[in-house]
């Protein structure tokens, strides 16, 4: 490093020399522009390009302009004139996105064959669209799905996305060859080892890894299978989690990936946590508070999580608000062999589900803790089902739920082919009586999934991986209820002009043989459902139902593989404007109808076009037969004269004999 003896300081620059020319490359990689402090940065060099300068031209020659190119909007699929939203199927080696809506409007957006090496996924919020492959993730975009970005992690087998989309999270053991690349686009020899890599969406640069999480008791050699995910987003993108089981729980800021506080929030024994989501009220800035006047205060980041009984402590299940680190509210549990953590997608509600043991370690029961998290001190409400709670489902945007329920005795044996009968429950909160009180049970079932509608009110009740059971089964929870209960969920059953779970009606009961995976499509207009050769090796294909439950379309597609709807994005329609277009729905729905009628008339004519051109060329084909026939007959005519011999009669007069008779 040369130094300014007289100044005392250095000349700014130093020479580093390395072992190996990779040592050196990988230096100036990661050092090049690095901070130095506030208002410096590294800039590092090779000799060779010190050499390049010295015998640059001192002429300046200015660069040519790069030409601009306009690049396609990632959103464009929005902008739909029909609105439809759009679906990917993958079968064999070919991956194929549709357009979905009516019969004359579903059409293919795009078709390749080998775009993926082991399975597609799309993005929260339907912008990007992954494929995966030996070497690592693409990202495409874009009306024709142009590449956006890829990252390099071998071999990976699971991908994830923070839900605003700015972060991928890869997983896969890392191992770095000899010779690899480096960059800040690439795993290093620093990453060696790890299993969680997180990617810059946007860059394309590596943020940071994590080592890999392993449930409580097991590790490296005797787990199967990882926790997943391996971090879990806050749900207003400030803050990642993840989880050292048993120990802490680490939460680190965004987007500067740094340990918040730098220390960890220390929980003896803890097995599971997830971040609160944020509701429409969280969303709303021209909210009130619970007075009525200012605008409401910001609600702080919440964490969940529970822990199991370690020697004369009770199991707890508990409520931390972040970044403060406050206690919010804890629950003692006892006898308890695992818990489920369940919460509302507005935020409003959370349940565990705490499945408990006897003195002798079987399993004896199954309670529901509710909390009220709007609530003042948040109240805890306990529901008791008599039998064992196998699946438990909010409904989106509603004060419901389902629990699916069994006491068969060949529950948990293991035992393959044994169907397994259930019984589904559906609860409301009755704000007359301030409880969750139960709406309905329905009986001798093989029910063993939930699957809500996204804006709620319709579910799909299904029967899955059995090979002589695939019921699915279509259910209206608000189809007797009238106008006024549904402006006033609150108001006393007498004035609300129905019986308690009236308005609850199966609207029908269809079957999908094989049934592999249910998904609802964004609008909650339309169910999918698809048998996937992963999983069942028959009738693979997949099937579109309305949300009534009436068939759209089926497809059975030889070695299919699956099936996914895109999502979209929340909208961007104020509370105001939103209630505009429900109170004008039907001068929409107007339009919408001339719309239809246009469009079937379209196709009528197209039909009547074309029936009109099959009559004209039958007509055409008659006419020229006709021409021809006499023709034809005329050279069979003469070819029979032609063919004609003369044949030549002799009569013989041999006897004749006279007999009068008297």
């Amino acid at each position: 490093m040369p130094w300014n003896d007289k100044a005392g300081k250095s000349k700014g620059f130093a020479f580093i020399e390395f072992n190996t020319a990779e040592e050196a490359d990988r230096a100036r990689h990661t050092m090049d522009k690095h901070p130095f402090d506030a208002k410096h940065r590294f800039s590092v060099n090779t000799l060779t390009e010190i050499d390049s300068y010295i015998d640059m031209d001192e002429k300046f020659v200015e660069p040519e302009p790069e030409e601009f190119k306009t690049k396609e909007h990632l959103r464009a699929w929005l902008a739909d004139p029909q609105g439809r939203d759009q679906y990917v199927t993958y079968r064999a080696d070919d991956v194929t996105v549709y357009w979905h809506g009516k019969p004359a409007q579903t059409e293919i957006a795009e078709e390749r064959q080998n775009w993926t090496d082991l399975y597609v996924q799309w993005s929260p919020q339907g912008t990007l669209f992954a494929t995966m492959h030996r070497q690592g993730v693409k990202l495409w975009g874009g009306p024709s799905f142009q590449l956006i970005q890829r990252f390099a992690h071998p071999l990976i087998k699971r991908v994830d996305f923070s839900p605003d989309e700015r972060y991928l999270v890869t997983f896969e053991r890392i191992s770095i060859p000899e010779n690899a690349p480096q960059g800040p686009q690439y795993l290093g020899k620093e990453n060696e080892g790890d299993y969680v890599a997180v990617w810059d969406v946007k860059t394309g640069h590596l943020k940071r890894t994590f080592p890999r999480s392993f449930p409580v008791g097991e590790d490296e050699a005797t787990s199967k299978n990882p926790m997943w995910p391996p971090l879990k987003w806050s749900h207003d993108g400030k803050y990642v989690a993840r989880i050292t089981p048993g120990q802490q729980i680490s939460v680190y800021s965004l987007p500067d990936f740094g340990l918040v506080d730098k220390k960890s929030i220390k929980i003896e024994g803890v097995v599971d946590f997830e971040w609160c989501p944020l509701g429409d009220k969280d969303y709303d800035e021209d909210a009130k508070d619970a007075k009525g006047k200012g605008p409401k205060k910001a609600r702080e980041s919440m964490l969940a999580y529970w822990t199991p009984e370690i020697g004369n402590q009770p199991a707890r299940a508990s409520l931390m608000s972040f970044p403060s680190r406050v206690q919010l509210r804890s629950k003692n549990l006892f006898n308890v062999s695992d818990c489920k953590i369940f919460f509302h997608n507005q935020g409003d509600f959370l349940c565990v589900k705490v499945d408990r043991h006897t003195k002798t370690k079987k399993p004896a029961s199954c309670n529901l803790e509710v909390f009220r998290l709007r609530e003042k001190d948040i109240p805890v409400e306990v529901l008791e089902p008599k039998d064992t709670v196998i699946d438990f489902a909010w409904e989106p945007k509603g004060e419901r739920f389902v629990i699916i329920s069994t006491n068969d005795p060949n529950y948990g044996t293991g035992v393959v082919g044994v169907q397994i009968k259930t019984d589904v429950s559906f609860y409301q909160l009755d704000r007359a009586r301030n409880d969750f009180r139960l709406l309905k049970t329905l009986g001798a079932r093989t029910t063993n999934v939930i699957k809500w509608s996204p804006k709620g009110r319709h579910v799909v009740l299904a029967s899955m991986g059995s090979g002589s059971k695939s019921d699915l089964e279509f259910w209206d929870v608000d189809f007797n209820v009238d106008d006024f209960s549904r402006k006033d969920p609150a108001a006393p059953v007498a004035e609300r002009k129905e019986e308690w779970g009236a308005g609850m009606q199966m609207m029908t009961s269809v079957d999908h043989y094989g049934v592999t995976d249910v998904e609802w499509d964004p609008s909650g207009r339309y169910v999918a459902t698809s048998v996937s050769v992963w999983r069942h090796s028959v009738e693979n294909g997949y099937a579109i139902w309305d949300f009534r439950g009436q068939e759209q379309q089926r497809h059975l597609v030889d070695r299919f593989k699956q099936f996914a709807w895109r999502p979209r994005p929340r909208t961007l329609l104020t509370k105001e404007q939103q209630k505009t277009i429900r109170k004008n729905l039907k001068e929409y729905s107007r339009q919408f109808e001339e719309e239809d009628a246009a469009q079937e008339s379209n196709v009528s004519a197209e039909l009547i076009q074309a029936r009109k051109r099959a009559i004209n060329e039958w007509n055409a084909w008659r006419a020229r037969v006709k021409s021809e026939t006499p023709a034809k007959k005329k050279t069979a005519k003469k070819l029979e004269e032609e063919k004609e011999e003369a044949v030549e009669l002799i009569d013989e007069l041999i006897d004749e004999t006279v007999e009068i008779l008297d």
